[in-house]
């Protein structure tokens, strides 16, 4: 498995944690206020999901320099 394709399943996995976290927070708010690092259960994947993401926006960027074409 190349590095652009783990780095697509990780975002997959990662966004399915996500919603589990959100909605594992919605349902604690639901019966009163839930314990602070009940959040983390959604932010954790959420900055995970933004690492992962930016790494597949540069990918083909970096492809094209490497291969001596410059993006347009």
């Amino acid at each position: 498995m190349n590095w652009n394709n783990w780095v697509r399943q990780a975002h997959r996995w990662l966004s399915i944690a996500f919603t589990l976290g959100v909605i594992t927070y919605m349902v604690a708010m639901s019966k009163g206020q839930p314990p602070n690092w009940m959040g983390l259960l959604a932010l954790v994947p959420l900055i995970l999901l933004l690492l992962s993401g930016l790494t597949m926006f540069v990918l083909p960027y970096l492809a094209k320099r490497s291969s001596g074409e410059l993006p347009r």
